[in-house]
């Protein structure tokens, strides 16, 4: 096992920037003050809120063309986990590990709940994996899972799906995530209304199957690897089968999976109106469903999306309790690193929407006084909300600089001498 990072070597590195925190902290309370905000307030909020890392988003991404293999890069779900619990004793706000199956899949998953905590990490929702055909596998998913033409591809992808729910109670999971790349490539190549049908048919034998306490979330995309015709590609199919298959069934949103210039903010309150919304994939994208670091491009939009979801908060709206989990592919950059990163920008975004003057912003909105309103929105988005994030982290004994205690701390270069990859690129997405 790799070794973490000592606590007392995290309060080393802290004491170097406790007074300038304390400093920056003191003078941003002073002018939150000035609006009546309680910046401590604000910093126990801070303090509570949490985004799930993907198991997956531990290792290396790549692109079609190639892979290559970052250095002490996890090869197993132990050592995903390894990482994720580094990203947590850094970052505080990391506690819970998305896995997907069968890629995860351990022959005792008792044991994989001990390890987990031990380590302090929790589970969030499962991802199952019908997009890929496994070695052996009898029946192939080559022209869709859930919506394939052949009945025992159906029954196969099923059946994964229901084996996932029982992996997840045995971790103590609450939310099953389906995303299927079913579609077509070519106009003709597949009867619209006919492979929605199989779609929710199968769909409605996977949600016999949730416990009560469960939700199935259901996740869309615009394209990929289906170019011509996605099965789930919007939010309005993704809505239509919630309702479709019951009260269980929520919609995701994941941030890269929309057409260019929608506006995603809406739909997310579209979503709460209607007690569907699920959950978020956070991460930003420049071109189509790039994976890209969250807030990397977009930190506006990401920040918009907060406000509407404060809002729901702050209004105690019937059903809200989304789950946050960051999805991205790092082909440049230490995982560990970017996901951190990421955590900061998510959590940034939503301390920035809880310093909205709501009061203000709703009687800017009743008069139709467009200007006001907007800059109210942008107030709160230019406020520079740093000292908070790094009050939150030194408060739960995390690091007020994560990425600069990770690099100091040589925990890279150790997973890479206990954990050698093969060398050389490799080839397609993972």
């Amino acid at each position: 096992m790799t070794q973490r990072i000592d606590k007392a070597f995290i309060a080393e590195e802290n004491a170097k920037l406790a007074g300038f925190l304390k400093e920056d902290y003191e003078a941003l309370g002073n002018q939150l003050a000035r609006d009546d905000i309680n910046i401590e307030d604000i910093t126990a909020k801070a303090e509570q809120f949490q985004i799930a890392v993907p198991s997956w988003g531990t290792g290396t991404g790549g692109t079609r063309f190639a892979r290559f293999p970052g250095e002490g890069e996890p090869r197993n779900i132990w050592e995903k986990l390894e990482d994720s619990a580094v990203i947590n004793d850094l970052s505080q706000c990391t506690e819970r590990v998305s896995p997907h199956f069968p890629w995860d899949k351990v022959d005792d998953f008792t044991e994989l709940k001990q390890t987990s905590d031990s380590l302090n990490l929790k589970w969030d929702s499962i991802n199952s994996n019908t997009f890929q055909d496994q070695s052996g596998q009898a029946h192939s998913f080559k022209y869709g899972s859930l919506s394939n033409t052949r009945a025992e591809s159906r029954d196969l992808a099923i059946q994964h799906n229901l084996d996932c729910i029982e992996w997840g109670k045995a971790l103590g999971s609450k939310t099953l995530t389906v995303w299927v790349g079913d579609g077509s490539n070519h106009p003709g190549q597949q009867h619209f209304q006919s492979a929605f049908e199989r779609y929710l048919d199968s769909m409605k034998q996977i949600y016999a199957g949730l416990p009560s306490d469960w939700e199935l979330h259901i996740e869309h995309k615009m394209f990929e690897p289906a170019f011509y015709s996605t099965i789930i590609q919007d939010w309005g199919s993704n809505i239509l089968a919630a309702m479709e298959l019951g009260p269980q069934a929520k919609s995701l949103v994941d941030l890269g999976h929309h057409a260019p210039n929608v506006n995603i903010e809406m739909i997310v309150s579209r979503l709460i109106q209607f007690k569907k919304l699920g959950g978020f994939h956070f991460n930003d994208s420049k071109y189509g469903d790039d994976d890209l670091d969250s807030g990397s491009l977009h930190p506006y939009q990401q920040f918009l999306i907060f406000n509407e979801l404060v809002d729901a908060q702050y209004r105690n709206q019937e059903g809200f309790g989304p789950n946050y989990m960051l999805d991205q592919s790092h082909n440049v950059t230490d995982p560990i690193e970017s996901l951190m990163n990421s955590a900061a920008s998510v959590q940034r975004s939503y301390v920035a929407a809880l310093i909205v003057d709501r009061k203000k912003l709703s009687g800017y909105q009743q008069d139709n006084d467009a200007l006001m309103a907007s800059n109210t929105l942008k107030k709160a988005f230019t406020t520079d909300v740093s000292p908070i994030l790094e009050m939150a982290r030194f408060n739960r004994g995390g690091a007020i600089d994560p990425i600069a205690v990770y690099r100091a701390s040589g925990y890279r270069a150790q997973a890479g001498r206990e954990r050698p990859n093969s060398g050389g690129n490799g080839s397609g997405i993972v």
